[in-house]
């Protein structure tokens, strides 16, 4: 474990949690104003959960995310753990790039493939954190099973509209 200052350490968790929350912006910036024109009017399964839970869901999961990227750097520090952070960072900008891709460019088939890169980029980032932090994998997955219930969704809209 790095031996660092209880500031040192808040200081990286800081870091982590701006980068998750940053990238939830950024994608809620894409999201927000296209949820209750562009995506209302889509058909969508049944199944689909309502609005108001992906919001707490979402939460949760960057939390998580910034928790277990936190602790991999904490036992490990950057030099150390290039591998799992630089893959967490993948996965992060993959992340973003989903809600771009889905409500602002309206193409949920390309956001379906993209999510599929995403759901590995995750994966492969839960591998690489579990064989540092069993807690920082642990961490990471409800967030593949999301994207993995998110991915069928994906799929299931884009066919409901295929045009």
């Amino acid at each position: 474990m790095i031996r660092e200052t209880w500031r040192n350490q808040a200081i990286g968790l800081a870091v982590f949690l701006v980068l998750c929350f940053g990238v939830a912006w950024l994608g809620s910036m894409a999201t927000v104003p296209n949820v209750p024109t562009w995506y209302a009017g889509l058909a969508k399964p049944t199944w689909t959960p309502p609005g108001w839970l992906f919001g707490p869901v979402w939460t949760l999961l960057y939390f998580s995310m910034a928790f277990a990227a936190w602790l991999v750097w904490r036992r490990d520090g950057w030099s150390n753990a290039r591998l799992p952070l630089a893959m967490f960072a993948v996965q992060l900008v993959l992340n973003a790039a989903w809600s771009w891709l889905f409500f602002a460019f309206h193409r949920p088939g390309l956001a379906f493939f993209e999510l599929v890169l995403l759901w590995s980029a995750i994966l492969a980032t839960t591998i690489l954190f579990w064989r540092r932090s069993t807690a920082a994998g642990a961490l990471f997955v409800p967030y593949v099973l999301w994207v993995s219930f998110a991915a069928t969704l994906n799929f299931a809209i884009w066919r409901l509209n295929a045009a």
